[in-house]
Parts: C-alpha cells; structure tokens; sequence
C-alpha cells in the first residue's frame, strides 16, 4: 500500500527529574534528509538516532524536536567553596587598607561574586536513555501510521483520476473504430465533389498508408496496460513511488503519441482530458513514498 511523506508524530519521555517532548514532522523529499533541534546534553544521542529514523522513514525531510520541562528538582545548587575562598582571600588584601569590614560583611560580598553558587544537572542515567528511544520509536510509529493513512486518502485520489482515464480512452476506441471508415468516405466525397478520375488501387493504396500512419491500436493497449500496471502497483505491500513515478511517465507517452497520430478533433480533445488527469497524478505523485 502506498505511503505519503507527509507525516507527524509526537511522544514523551518521563525522566526522573524531566519530560522530554519528541516531534517529528516530515514532508516530502527526493532522499532522506533529517534535522535535529535538541539540547546539547542530548547530542551524544544523534547518531544513533539518525540511523533508527533513516531506517524507518526511508524518504523524505524530517524534522526532529526535542523539548524539555525541567522540574524544580532538576537541578542541585552547590556552593563554590573554593572560589569563595578565593574571593574572600584577595577582599581581605584590599579590605587591609580601609579598617571597619567583618568578616560576615566579606563572605556576603563573596558571595554575591560570579559563579559563587553553581547548578548540577542530573546525569542521563541507562534508564533515561532506554525511556528517550522508547519514545523516539513512539514518535516514529505515529509518523507511520499518518504516512499510511494519508497514503490511503492519495489511493482514492489515484484511483479516481485512473478512472476518468480509462473512460476517455474507452471513448476513443469507440471512435477509432470508425475512424478510418470515415476518412475513406471523406476522401471518396471529396473527390467525386472535384469530378476527379481517379485509380481504385491507387486510392486503396493510399488508404492503407493513412491506416499505418495514423493507426493507434498499439498505443491504445500499452496505455491500458500501463493503467493496470499502475493499479497493481498501488496495491503492492511496500509503497513504492518512484517506480509509480517511471509508469506514470510511460503512460503520457502513449497518450501523447495517440494525440499526434488520431488527426481526429474528438480523440485530440478526449486527450487533453487525460493529460489533465495525468497531471494530477504526477503532482501527487511528489508526495509518495
């Protein structure tokens, strides 16, 4: 069954002292192309992730967020004991020349200094990153399964457009089918219209190669058998866009060569309605997996 590239997904991850929020969205893309935005405390992470995501999704640009809600109990506040020390040591060296200072009064001046107090974050533990990539694959499935629905949403699409072309090319076999009486019937009126003499071999002859010339049956059977082809492939397991690609391309081949060759009005307009559902086809055809 055929897969958008269109998709989205998102899942959490419940750590001890933190959630960590993972979205995934992806759009279409020739080739796979992934994007991380996460925290650096996560980046030793990347290339395993990377590769997980590469393997699933297969195509398309995929967008990878990562966003995290600290809880109070996230961070501990510690005292930088040395480096008040230090503080505290070179004040006294300034304070020697000005008498009335206490000690209290330098500690509270030290105190205030930069990174008197500093802030430790809690280790990523085994268990966190087993949570993290439990999550990621959460996201993934969701991203799945919204590929396979709007794929579904695209079959119906594919199908219908399939349809309308079937219908004209069944119109003009109909039409073909009288087509080159007709233009014998033409010719003849034509020439009797002029009083011209003529030779019956000749005019025969002359007939056979308007047959061969503008003759579309192989066109009009290729094209059927592309549209079968086509259907088919839809309903193959695995989703396979590139090849739908390459048969959607062979289709407007045969439709072009039967409007070069019908030199019918009628044929000429029923093909420019099945290049307009064949266009349609190609467009979506971008998004397909």
């Amino acid at each position: 069954m055929i897969q958008s590239m269109t998709g989205y997904g998102k899942a959490t991850a419940v750590l001890n002292h933190k959630h960590i929020d993972i979205e995934i969205r992806t759009l279409n893309s020739k080739n796979i192309d992934v994007n991380f935005r996460m925290p650096s405390e996560l980046k030793p992470f990347e290339l395993g992730w990377r590769k997980s995501i590469t393997q699933t999704l297969k195509r398309g640009k995929v967008d990878v967020q990562f966003n995290i809600e600290n809880s109070e109990q996230s961070k501990s506040i510690s005292f930088n004991k040395p480096l008040v020390k230090s503080y505290i040591e070179n004040l006294q060296d300034i304070i020697r020349v000005r008498d009335g200072m206490d000690n209290a009064k330098l500690l509270e001046i030290a105190m205030s200094l930069p990174d008197a107090f500093q802030s430790e974050e809690h280790e990523m533990t085994k268990e966190d990153q087993t949570k993290l990539n439990n999550a990621l694959k959460e996201a993934l499935q969701q991203v799945e399964t919204f590929r396979h629905q709007e794929g579904q949403n695209l079959m119906e699409v594919f199908k219908n457009n399939l349809n309308e072309i079937e219908q004209h090319l069944k119109r003009i076999h109909e039409i073909d089918q009288n087509r080159v009486e007709r233009v014998k019937t033409k010719l003849k009126s034509t020439l009797e219209e002029l009083s011209v003499d003529y030779d019956k071999n000749r005019f025969e002859q002359e007939l056979i190669y308007y047959i061969e010339k503008f003759d579309i049956s192989e066109e009009k059977t290729r094209l059927k058998s592309h549209i079968e082809y086509f259907e088919n492939t839809l309903n193959l397991p695995e989703s396979n866009g590139k090849k739908l690609n390459f048969i959607s391309q062979e289709m407007g081949r045969e439709i072009n060569t039967i409007g070069s060759k019908a030199n019918d009005a009628e044929i000429q307009n029923l093909v420019v309605e099945m290049k307009d559902q064949l266009e349609k086809i190609k467009e979506q055809m971008l998004n397909i997996l």
